[in-house]
C-alpha cells in the first residue's frame, strides 16, 4: 500500500530521537580537525614563509585517516583505565580521542612554523592521530547506539555536523586568522572541540558497547592456544589476544558471508568511485570554463552545502522507509548520471543557470547516496567486533576511488572535460549492477546492531 504524506513526515520523528541528535555534535567533533591538518595548514605554513616542499611532505600527515583500521581493534578490546568505570567503553576511548585533538591543535596554536616547523609536525601528527581515532570510535559509536532503521538518521545528522564543522574550519579559520592570526585562530579552534567533549560526557554508553565478548573465546582462539600447548604463557597471551582481536574480526564477516563477502566488499570499494573520481577536477574545471572564485564559492560551497544536508536529510527518512538497499541502488545511478550533467555544462560553458542545476543534482543526490551508503555500511558490522569491522569497510570505500582519481588529469589532458565526465559516469556502472545484484540477493542482509547474523 502507498505510503501517505503523513507516513513520511510521521518518519521526520526520527530526527528527535537523543542518539540522533548526539551525532549532530560528534559529527561536528569529527569533522573539525580535517581541515586543520590539511588546506588550513597548508595556509598557514604558506603565510609562514615555508616552502612548497616542506607543505607537501605535510600532507603526508593524512595517511593516518587511511591506516586508522590497524589500531582500530585495540580500540574494540582494550579499556581506557578509570574512564571505564566513569564513561563505559565507547565514551573512555572517544574523550581521551578529543582530548588529544584538542591537546593538538593547542599545541600547534603555540607554535612558530617559520622556527619550530618540527614542532608544529608533531602536533599535527598528534591532531590527526586524535582525529582518526575519534573516527574510529564515533563510528561504534553510531553504530551501537541505535538500531538498523535509524542509523539512515544517524548518518544524516553525523554528515549535517560534519559539514558545519568543515566550514569552521576553513572559512571561520580564515576569519579568525584575519583578526587574531593564526595562533589564535587554531586556540579557537581548540576551544570548538568542547562542543565533542560535552556531548560525550552527556550521552548515554550504548547498551551493545565494544569488547563485550573479549572473555568468550573464539573458534580460531581455542585452536592457537590447543597448537601451542607447549609454549610459554607470555607468548600463548599474546597469540591469543592477537587472534581475538584483529584476526577474528575479519573471521567473523567472511564466516558469516562466505564467499559473498568478496562481492560485499568489491561494492564497498566501487560505491563511490563515480563522485571521489569526478571531484578531483571539480575546481579546475569550473575554473577552466570561466566561472569566478566568487561565483564558485557562492555556488558550490553555501548553494551546495544545503543542496547536501537535504539529500542527507531525505536519505535518512528513505531508509526509515525502505530500508538501505533500494535507495543504495537508486543512489548509485543518480551519483554516476549526475556526471552526465558536468559533461553537458562542458558544452554549455560558464552558465550560471547551468551551474546552478548541476550542483543541486549533484550535492543532492551525494548526500543522500552517503547517507544510505553509511547506513548500509553500519548494519554489516558485528557487534562483538563494530570498530575493526567499520575502519575496514571506511578506509576501503575510498582507497579504489582515490587510485582511479589519481588518472582524472590525464584523462582531462588527453581528451578534454566531456570524455572525463563521460569516463567519471561509466565508472559508476559497476556500483549500479552490484547494488542490484545484491538487492535481490537475501544474504546480504544486514542485521540490526547488537544482533548476531546467522
Amino acid at each position: 500500500m502507498p505510503l501517505r504524506p503523513a507516513d513520511w513526515l510521521a518518519t521526520l520523528a526520527i530526527y528527535r530521537h537523543p542518539p540522533v541528535v548526539a551525532m549532530l555534535f560528534l559529527g561536528f567533533s569529527a569533522g573539525l580537525p580535517f581541515l586543520l591538518v590539511f588546506s588550513t595548514l597548508s595556509a598557514w605554513l604558506t603565510e609562514a614563509g615555508v616552502s612548497r616542499t616542506a607543505i607537501g611532505f605535510f600532507s603526508w600527515v593524512g595517511i593516518t585517516y587511511s591506516i586508522k583500521v590497524i589500531w582500530a581493534p585495540f580500540i574494540d578490546r582494550i579499556r581506557m583505565p578509570v574512564l571505564h568505570r566513569l564513561l563505559g567503553h565507547r565514551r573512555g576511548w572517544l574523550l581521551v580521542a578529543q582530548l588529544c585533538v584538542a591537546g593538538g591543535l593547542a599545541g600547534m596554536a603555540a607554535t612558530d612554523p617559520a622556527a619550530q616547523l618540527g614542532w608544529v609536525a608533531v602536533f599535527a601528527l598528534v591532531v590527526a592521530f586524535g582525529a582518526a581515532t575519534q573516527d574510529v570510535v564515533i563510528d561504534a559509536f553510531r553504530i551501537e547506539s541505535a538500531e538498523t532503521r535509524l542509523q539512515g538518521g544517524m548518518a544524516a545528522a553525523y554528515i549535517l555536523g560534519y559539514r558545519v564543522a568543515l566550514l569552521v574550519a576553513g572559512a571561520g579559520a580564515l576569519y579568525f586568522a584575519a583578526a587574531g592570526g593564526w595562533p589564535f585562530a587554531y586556540r579557537m579552534m581548540a576551544a570548538f572541540m568542547l562542543v565533542g567533549i560535552v556531548t560525550t560526557l552527556v550521552v548515554r554508553e550504548p547498551k551493545v558497547s565494544g569488547g563485550r565478548r573479549a572473555v568468550t573465546p573464539e573458534r580460531r582462539v581455542r585452536r592457537f592456544l590447543t597448537r601451542t600447548a607447549g609454549r610459554s604463557r607470555p607468548i600463548r597471551v599474546a597469540g591469543a589476544w592477537f587472534m581475538s582481536a584483529v584476526v577474528a574480526p575479519f573471521d567473523e564477516f567472511f564466516g558469516r558471508f562466505g564467499w559473498h563477502a568478496l562481492t560485499v566488499l568489491a561494492f564497498i570499494g566501487l560505491f563511490r568511485m563515480s563522485d571521489i573520481t569526478m571531484g578531483v577536477m571539480a575546481n579546475p574545471f569550473y575554473l577552466d570554463l570561466g566561472f569566478t572564485k566568487t561565483e564558485i564559492a557562492n555556488i558550490t560551497q553555501i548553494f551546495g552545502f544545503a543542496m547536501t544536508i537535504l539529500g542527507s536529510a531525505l536519505g535518512g527518512v528513505v531508509v526509515v522507509r525502505l530500508g538501505p538497499m533500494r535507495p543504495l541502488f537508486v543512489g548509485a545511478i543518480l551519483v554516476a548520471a549526475t556526471n552526465l550533467l558536468f559533461a553537458t555544462m562542458a558544452w554549455v560553458g560558464p552558465d550560471i543557470r547551468w551551474l546552478t542545476v548541476v550542483i543541486s543534482a549533484d550535492n543532492l543526490s551525494g548526500g543522500f547516496a552517503v547517507a544510505c551508503f553509511i547506513a548500509y555500511l553500519s548494519g554489516l558490522t558485528s557487534s562483538a567486533y563494530t570498530a575493526t569491522q567499520y575502519a575496514l569497510f571506511s578506509s576501503l570505500m575510498t582507497l579504489p576511488a582515490k587510485f582511479l582519481g589519481g588518472f582524472s588529469g590525464w584523462v582531462v589532458d588527453g581528451w578534454g572535460y566531456f570524455v572525463f565526465f563521460v569516463w567519471a559516469a561509466v565508472a559508476g556502472v559497476p556500483a549500479i549492477l552490484l547494488a542490484l545484484h545484491l538487492m535481490r540477493s537475501r544474504w546480504f542482509q544486514p542485521a540490526a546492531p547488537g544482533k548476531e547474523q546467522e
